[in-house]
């Protein structure tokens, strides 16, 4: 399972002012791992930036100056996100403004979403699961107990992020620390196969197994169906 979690900074609010996309950063997650792999590029827009704009996320015009335009990297970008699930903060803000600048750089592109699986908003998600409260990227990193100190200012690859981390606490758990432990390291090569002690297989009781089962469905309850280990599930085979 291939997932993208995805921000932008916009020079405005609005599309039909004219506004577009200065900052694009995402982070990709394969069945619930950050990887490491990234797609990040500041983009010159062409344009001023609107200082209440500057005031959120710090990037100014004479920064831009000299980065690449949107049409120098929608390619490399369509291909990053391909037939991945994106998972983005307040998706319709960012869909609407990728999908402008693909329509920009060339008239043949489509929407943003022909181009990956699906498109999974965590603002929708936290709506439904915390009702009548704040569901600010913030807000979200103060109730899970993330750590975003170093947020003094928006950015779209630091977002993309922390809401990565977001969003595996707001599913079940497992974040970056996964990738920062990284695998174990053992020299295995001075082991002859034949002295290699195998690992016991220890089976789950009835009640492991129904208690496994039910922290799945909650899983996929709160994912609206996206709980992939329900499918094709082998726990009669085990018990």
């Amino acid at each position: 399972m291939r997932q993208i979690v995805l921000d932008t900074e916009t020079t405005g609010l609005e599309i039909v002012q004219g506004h577009r996309v200065i900052e694009l950063g995402c982070v990709e997650l394969i069945n619930r791992r950050l990887t490491g792999g990234h797609f990040h590029y500041y983009l010159n827009p062409d344009r001023e930036i609107d200082a209440g704009a500057v005031e959120v996320h710090g990037i100014t015009a004479e920064y831009l100056l000299d980065k690449p335009r949107f049409e120098d990297v929608a390619t490399e970008f369509i291909e990053f996100i391909r037939d991945a699930e994106l998972i983005i903060h307040n998706a319709d803000f960012d869909v609407g403004f990728l999908t402008r600048e693909l329509q920009l750089a060339d008239a043949g592109y489509g929407p943003l979403e022909d181009y990956c699986e699906k498109v999974l908003d965590t603002l929708a998600m936290a709506r439904k699961l915390h009702p009548g409260q704040r569901n600010s990227l913030d807000a979200l990193c103060k109730r899970y107990q993330i750590d975003n100190a170093h947020r003094e200012l928006h950015g779209a690859l630091l977002d993309a992020e922390i809401l990565a981390d977001v969003y595996l606490a707001m599913t079940g758990g497992q974040t970056s620390l996964l990738l920062e432990a990284g695998p174990p390291q053992r020299d295995i090569g001075r082991l002859a196969p034949s002295v290699r002690v195998p690992l016991p297989v220890i089976k789950p009781d009835a009640q492991e197994l129904a208690l496994h089962e039910e922290w799945l469905h909650d899983i996929d309850e709160q994912t609206n169906g996206g709980c992939i280990w329900l499918r094709g599930s082998r726990f009669d085979e085990v018990a």
